[in-house]
């Protein structure tokens, strides 16, 4: 069996409906999607996620709009982060949070959905919004490291169940990290931004080498320059396919072996696009 798990940065869910984030929905079903940045309160997201179960109905995808399901949490800061997790998969449990992390800065960044295919294959889907940082503001660099920090310990945790037997699990999400030179199209000029800064970076060479992750899109492409997956809104950034690679699957090594391929949903023109950065979508045969 094949199952397509999506991770977008939708910058603002209520913008993204505005500008046509349903006809994505209708056209390319994901049986897992992850958003960040969905920045509304419940309110106003319960009836948007509604909405993307009927037009996974109207497209096949599901029989019933109901049959998918949601969760989210909303960021305690009105405006800020917030996470949101669609599968037409049966779930088994979800956990909301990083444990450890308590502050409202720290909400709306973190969610974990078990869920298991209809052949009996388990998964743990984490759904991650990484702080930002801005080197300019010494605290939102330390509550972005503070995050990093944290992360550790439940990334510890999920490779030793999936090195033992348990389920394998996949961290989707916006980490607002470029990894190496090839991840970003000027990486001399962003050496000391908030990104790219060498102390960054080396979180993403400990959760591969110490952590044993994968890094699913470079396994599948190699040693190319890109595919990036987010561009400046300012000048031609997107015309001009100035980019940095800042979403990714992180996945478990049974898991990401099971990947067969990659699409980064890059829009056909800037006025067409929903979001800042571009759907990643892997399909896996597991």
């Amino acid at each position: 069996m094949t199952i397509t798990i999506t991770t977008s940065n939708v910058n603002g869910i209520r913008a993204a409906k505005r500008k046509g984030i349903m006809n994505w929905a209708a056209t390319h079903t994901p049986d897992v999607w992850c958003m960040q940045e969905v920045r509304a309160p419940q309110e106003d997201v319960d009836p948007i996620f509604d909405e993307v179960g009927f037009e996974y109905s109207t497209a096949g995808a599901i029989d019933d709009p109901s049959a998918l399901s949601a969760m989210n949490e909303v960021c305690r800061i009105k405006g800020r982060a917030g996470v949101g997790l669609l599968t037409d998969l049966p779930v088994v449990q979800r956990r909301y949070g990083l444990p450890g992390l308590g502050e409202d800065v720290d909400s709306g960044r973190w969610i974990e959905e078990d869920v298991t295919t209809p052949q009996g294959y388990g998964l743990t889907v984490v759904c991650v919004y990484v702080h930002a940082g801005n080197t300019d503001d010494p605290v939102k660099m330390e509550q972005k490291y503070r995050f990093l920090d944290v992360m550790l310990a439940r990334l510890g945790e999920l490779r030793d169940e999936a090195a033992h037997g348990g389920r394998q699990a996949v961290l989707c999400g916006d980490f607002n990290i470029a990894h190496t030179p090839l991840d970003i199209k000027n990486a001399k000029a962003n050496e000391k931004h908030a990104g790219f800064l060498p102390q960054e970076r080396a979180y993403v060479d400990k959760w591969l080498d110490d952590y044993e992750f994968v890094d699913v899109l470079r396994d599948l492409a190699g040693d190319i320059q890109g595919p990036y997956t987010w561009w400046s809104q300012r000048g031609r950034a997107f015309d001009n396919n100035v980019g940095w690679r800042i979403d990714y699957q992180f996945a478990t090594p049974e898991l990401a072996q099971c990947a067969q391929g990659f699409v980064i949903d890059k829009a056909p023109s800037y006025d067409a696009r929903w979001s800042d950065h571009a759907p990643l979508t892997i399909t896996y045969d597991v």
